[in-house]
């Protein structure tokens, strides 16, 4: 149950007839008993903590012993009523009675909570009505206060613990077991959570009792996390313990602790959230919205300009995945299929199809279709990686929520990652980074070895499913600020090492058995290849002060003359920003995360210019060092002008760093006599000064490159011929149906025809990674056949070629490989040309069904 804790003068009204208030305002001990219907074990309990208690004045001069009747029906009062006659240090706490002639029942935790926040008592203890844990434990409690600790409870899980009377086998099997899954999930490292017995210094106890919400078992695990959030240090001590018959605890109730406690978290969550996270997160929601504003005002038929062909290809991913689980085509190897590239095929793991995110998201594109899912994805998927790097950042590196605000948003909104949300989610959908990079550091803490291990190593999981590329730049990041930090802080670095090994070890006994079988289909299965041909495509130096030509500042004529295309802006960081980064670096200076984070920024964008450095203006040519990696397995198919994405991060760390000293310096405690204050405790002129400029920096750093909304147009519309399923009947089952030109990484229109039918029929050629011969380099798209070569020439040049009886036997040879049930000719500039080479390879004329002719050939003939 949660409960809102009642106020402190509501819990200190004793019930009537309670003992007699000794007036002294604090005491040495109190003990606190919570019972309900424990007439029978309760006089014996009283009695023997009331003796021990009177025969240590020493230690106990001073003391009070308050129980809290939680609302029984047995005399569980009056036994109090009675003890206290004899003894007036015993007070009795009860709720009134209802109508029905006692008090409701409220749980353990209800009652503790009365008891602890009506105590005066330096140190608290707590124990169990029944006394399962002796009194006489109660010096090594007292022992391990005295020695700096907050809080000792007593622990039955302990090594030298002696367990006197043991409960049934069964019972305690269960309780264990109960206990674990407590520990795992809520508070690890605790080795006994529900032993009642536990001592605390009086005035944290009330504060962390104070704040709890529970009010059934899970209060004691609520209250050690509780004191552990706020490093206030725990002992576990070993005592002896001994099972009572009678005892209110069963097995189930731990399962009830667990759930109380996961509704408490999800609570809190929410809580924090309404703190102000929530606008924030709203914030990289709204301005992901604004700008896929053109793709959401028709989804289903509006298409990203800048995006080439790869919103088709991306599409018809979502789609196939989609098919796979609920469309019956899931027969077979899930990372293979025929649909396109027929009857060759494409080998989905070798290609970036999202899987970690188009097999959840199926059943939208099952309901939908997969425009909506691009859609979603493209959208979500932005201002997900903005909100992960702003909890990363609110976490681990910053205080004030505006600093990690904007760090994240340049995380998530940085010109290179614009640019790859035109057409490539696998490198702008990050939002696994930031965990990654959480759990890293967890691990060089080197708490919970295991547990974090195991976790990164389904985060990593997850990610390979997401981009693999991705993660091995981000690899090469995290290598290079390894590397500056060691650099910077060796001992440091030196004694994170060992746990870190043993997590990454832990990590990749969960990657290796999960990730077996897909990385050897992807390398070595039907259609895989080991490398992806691709010429040198560094980024030029000037690209770095540029801007970008999606940026607000930015002009496309000038980005587009120093980039592959639109879709690879992998720099344009614009020269405010790297101005404004190099300030940072040097104000910052003795921050040695500053320093490393500075180091990776340069390395990542040095590495990205390439196997060779133009000197701008000069003609002089550098060697970079890239050249060391563009051979080395992997790195080979990487795009290099793509590392200077690793530098993203790090500027939006160093941003939400410097920006969190500038919120720091108007935070001054008046009066606090800091320097660059006035004789009134304000800000003084320094400060104030630095804050303007400071502020001044960030926003001429940051408005130049905020981003611009993508352009969007009517998608070309699907011919009736396919749209109405009027192909069933020209193209029967098992065969293809064969688009004139065939689809290519520059021409992808047809795959947006196949998903339109519902993927009722395979495709040759298409948009997709392959091998590219024997030795089987990638290459972009299908092997050319003669006919596809020959169609695209006449494309090319609008010009009909000579056709002779060698030209027919080579294209029937094709149509008969590609089981080609009918050819298809959409209107488009040059049709005429296609039109009449069709007519003369195959021998007759098409007809003109549905807006674009066909010739029925099935098999070729």
């Amino acid at each position: 149950m949660l409960h809102t804790p009642p106020a402190r003068s509501l819990a200190l009204r004793p019930a009537t007839g309670t003992g007699i208030d000794t007036g002294i305002d604090t005491v040495d001990l109190t003990v606190v008993v919570p019972a309900y219907n424990e007439e029978h074990r309760l006089p014996r309990t009283l009695d023997a903590i009331c003796r021990y208690l009177r025969s240590s004045p020493g230690r106990h001069a001073e003391w009070e012993l308050i129980v809290v009747d939680d609302g029984s029906s047995d005399a569980t009062a009056a036994v109090v009523r009675d003890a206290a006659e004899a003894e007036p240090r015993i007070r009795l706490l009860a709720p009134p009675p209802t109508s029905a002639g006692y008090a409701r029942n409220h749980g353990k935790g209800h009652a503790l909570r009365l008891g602890v926040l009506a105590s005066r008592g330096r140190r608290v203890l707590v124990t169990d009505a029944d006394l399962a844990t002796p009194i006489e434990e109660l010096p090594a409690l007292h022992d391990r206060l005295d020695a700096g600790f907050a809080a000792a409870i007593g622990s039955r899980a302990h090594p030298d613990a002696l367990i006197e009377v043991d409960q049934h086998p069964l019972r305690r099997l269960a309780g264990r077991a109960g206990n674990r899954v407590i520990r795992a999930v809520v508070l690890p490292g605790v080795g006994d959570t529900q032993c009642g017995f536990k001592l605390f210094d009086g005035d944290r106890a009330r504060a962390a009792f104070g704040r709890s919400r529970l009010d059934g078992w899970g209060i004691d695990v609520e209250i050690l996390r509780a004191f552990r959030r706020a490093d206030w240090p725990v002992a576990e001590v070993p005592v002896r313990w001994a099972h009572q018959a009678g005892s209110k605890i069963r097995p189930l109730d731990y399962g009830r602790v667990l759930l109380e406690l996961l509704r408490l978290w999800r609570r809190g969550v929410r809580e924090r959230l309404r703190a102000g996270d929530t606008a924030v997160l709203l914030g990289y929601l709204l301005l992901s919205v604004l700008l896929y504003k053109g793709l959401w005002a028709d989804v289903g038929h509006r298409y990203l300009i800048d995006s080439g062909q790869d919103q088709n290809q991306w599409e018809w991913f979502f789609a196939v995945t989609a098919d796979k689980i609920f469309g019956g085509s899931g027969l077979g190897d899930p990372f293979f299929t025929e649909l396109q590239n027929t009857p060759l095929g494409v080998n989905l793991m070798a290609n970036t199809a999202m899987l970690g995110l188009g097999v959840p998201l199926a059943p939208v594109t099952a309901l939908f279709g997969p425009g909506a899912t691009w859609a979603l994805v493209l959208t979500c998927g932005l201002a997900g990686t903005a909100g992960a790097w702003y909890w990363l950042l609110r976490k681990r590196f910053v205080r004030a929520r505006r600093a990690a605000a904007l760090g994240g948003a340049l995380c998530a909104f940085a010109p290179p990652m614009i640019s790859h949300a035109t057409a490539h989610p696998n490198f702008a959908v990050l939002f696994m980074m930031p965990l990654i990079i959480d759990r890293l550091l967890r691990l060089c803490e080197g708490v919970r070895v295991r547990r974090d291990g195991v976790v990164l190593g389904l985060l990593l999981t997850y990610q390979v499913f997401l981009g693999e590329e991705a993660l091995l730049l981000a690899a090469v990041g995290l290598v290079l600020f390894a590397a500056g930090y060691t650099a910077v802080r060796p001992a440091q670095a030196r004694a994170a090492v060992r746990p870190l090994v043993r997590g990454l070890a832990f990590a990749a006994a969960v990657c290796v058995p999960l990730l077996a079988y897909p990385l050897l289909w992807q390398f070595f299965g039907d259609q895989s290849y080991h490398s992806v041909l691709h010429g040198p495509v560094g980024n030029s130096p000037r690209a770095f002060w540029e801007f970008a030509g999606r940026s607000l500042a930015g002009h496309e004529a000038t980005a587009d003359a120093l980039a592959i295309n639109r879709t690879e802006q992998n720099a344009f960081f614009g020269w405010p920003l790297l101005a404004l980064t190099a300030a940072v670096v040097v104000w910052l200076w003795r921050d040695p995360r500053v320093r490393a984070l500075g180091w990776v920024a340069f390395a990542a964008s040095v590495l990205s210019l390439g196997r060779t450095i133009p000197v701008p203006w000069t003609g002089i040519v550098l060697p970079g060092p890239w050249r060391a990696l563009a051979g080395q397995p992997l790195f080979e198919s990487v795009i290099e002008s793509r590392v200077a994405m690793a530098a993203v991060p790090a500027l939006g760390i160093l941003l939400a760093l410097a920006c969190d000293q500038l919120c720091a310096l108007g935070a001054r405690e008046p009066g606090a006599g800091a320097p660059g204050t006035d004789k009134a405790g304000e800000p003084g002129g320094v400060d104030r000064a630095l804050r303007i400029v400071g502020w001044a920096a960030v926003a001429a750093a940051l408005l130049p490159i905020a981003p611009t909304p993508y352009t969007t147009a009517d998608r070309v519309p699907v011919p009736s011929f396919i749209a109405d399923g009027t192909w069933r009947a020209h193209v029967p089952k098992g065969h293809s149906l064969v688009p004139v030109p065939l689809p290519s990484p520059g021409n992808a229109e047809a795959l947006h025809w196949q998903t339109a039918a519902g993927l009722g029929f395979p495709l040759p050629g298409g948009y997709f990674n392959g091998p590219g011969g024997p030795d089987r380099k990638g290459i972009y798209g299908p092997q050319y056949r003669y006919t596809s070569a020959l169609l695209d020439e006449v494309l090319r040049t609008g010009q009909v070629p000579h056709i002779g009886q060698k030209q027919r036997r080579a294209v029937r040879a094709d149509l008969e490989f590609w089981r080609a049930g009918a050819v298809v000719l959409a209107p488009q500039p040059g049709d005429e040309a296609l039109r009449v080479t069709l007519e003369r390879l195959l021998g007759w004329q098409g007809e003109w069904i549905g807006g674009v002719w066909v010739w029925e050939v099935h098999g070729g003939t």
